[in-house]
C-alpha cells in the first residue's frame, strides 16, 4: 500500500509539473510608474519598492503566476495624458495590468483618440519613442485603496485646526498650478481665497520645499505625496493636519476589457488580501498612510463636484 501511495504522490507530482513551468513562462506582467513613492518606485541599483511593489507581488503569489515588472515614467503633454499612457501600455502588450491607476469615470471612458505614444519605458528603444499604438477600451479592478487630498501645513501653521477648506483663511497659500488642488482652492466660496494663494510651476518650483522654509503656511495635495516627503525627509518642519477633501479617488489596476478573465481573477485575490488585512499591512511597510477604498469605487464628474462645492 505504502508503495501504491508513493508512486501515487509521485505521479501527480509529474502531472502537476507542467501547470508550473507554463506558469513561469507566463508571468503576470505589471506596469508601474518608477517615480511615484510612496507607492512605486525603481531606482538603478537599488531594490524596487513601494506600496504598488508589494501588492503586485502579492497577487502574483496567489495567482501562481511569476511577476515581471514594466517600469515607466509618466509624462504629460499635449499628446498624451494618464488614461493614454495606460491605454497604449497594454494595447501594445507591455503589460496587462496597470497598477496605481485613478478610478474616475472620466479615465475610463472610450478614448477620443484612437491611437496614443507609449510613455518612456525601461527598454525602450528609439522606435518605439515614435510609434504610436491602436488603442483598446480600459477594464478596471475592484479599488485597494483610497486617495485623498490632505491640507498640509508649513511651520508658522504649526497646530492650526482645519477642518473644512474654509478654515485656511487667513494663511498664505500655496499650490501648484493647474492642479487639483489649485481648482479646489481657487473656486472654494466663489474664491473667497484667490488672494492668500501662490501659484508655483509643477517640475520647476519645489512646493513642499517652499513650504518647509515658512515662506508660506498651507497646501493642499495628495495625501502619498506628503507621505513621500516626510519619509525623504525624517525632520520635516511640516506637518499633517488630518484634513481629507472630501472628494477623493480611489485605486486599482486597470486591464484591457478583452482580458476580462485577469481582471475577475484579480479582484477575487484583491478580495482575499483585504480581508486578510494584506493590503493595509503592505501600505504600512511602505510607509502610506492606508485609507481603504470608499463609495462610489469610480468617482464621478470630479470638476462639476468641485465647482458645486
Amino acid at each position: 500500500m505504502r508503495r501504491c501511495l508513493s508512486i501515487w504522490s509521485v505521479a501527480a507530482i509529474l502531472a502537476a509539473a507542467p501547470l508550473v513551468a507554463g506558469a513561469a513562462e507566463d508571468p503576470l506582467k505589471v506596469c508601474l510608474d518608477e517615480d511615484r513613492p510612496p507607492l512605486s518606485v525603481h531606482r538603478k541599483g537599488k531594490p524596487d519598492a513601494g506600496f504598488d511593489v508589494l501588492l503586485a507581488r502579492a497577487v502574483a503569489e496567489r495567482l501562481r503566476r511569476p511577476l515581471a515588472i514594466q517600469w515607466f515614467e509618466s509624462r504629460l503633454d499635449e499628446d498624451s495624458s494618464p488614461q493614454l499612457e495606460a491605454n497604449a501600455l497594454l494595447s501594445d502588450g507591455r503589460c496587462s495590468l496597470v497598477g496605481g491607476y485613478a478610478l474616475t469615470q472620466d479615465s475610463l471612458v472610450v478614448p477620443g483618440m484612437k491611437t496614443a505614444r507609449l510613455p518612456d519605458f525601461a527598454g525602450a528603444t528609439r522606435d518605439d519613442r515614435r510609434r504610436r499604438v491602436a488603442l483598446g477600451v480600459l477594464a478596471p479592478s475592484q479599488p485597494y485603496i483610497y486617495s485623498p487630498m490632505t491640507v498640509v501645513l508649513g511651520p508658522k501653521a504649526r497646530g492650526r485646526k482645519i477642518g473644512d477648506i474654509g478654515d485656511l483663511a487667513g494663511l498664505r497659500l500655496v499650490i501648484d498650478s493647474g492642479s487639483l488642488g489649485d481648482a479646489i482652492l481657487m473656486t472654494f466660496d466663489k474664491g473667497r481665497l484667490i488672494e492668500n494663494i501662490t501659484h508655483l510651476v509643477p517640475g520647476r518650483d519645489d512646493l513642499l520645499g517652499a513650504l518647509e522654509r515658512g515662506d508660506h503656511d498651507a497646501t493642499l495635495i495628495d495625501l502619498a505625496r506628503f507621505d513621500a516627503h516626510r519619509a525623504a525627509h525624517p525632520d520635516t518642519a511640516i506637518t499633517a493636519s488630518g484634513y481629507y477633501y472630501p472628494i477623493g479617488a480611489n485605486r486599482g489596476y486597470v486591464g484591457l476589457a478583452s482580458d476580462g478573465a485577469l481582471v475577475e481573477a484579480v479582484n477575487k485575490t484583491l478580495g482575499q488580501l483585504a480581508t486578510e488585512g494584506k493590503i493595509a499591512e503592505f501600505g504600512k511597510q511602505a510607509g502610506l498612510t492606508y485609507l481603504p477604498p470608499r463609495e462610489p469605487a469610480i468617482l464621478g464628474d470630479v470638476w462639476t463636484q468641485i465647482i458645486q462645492r
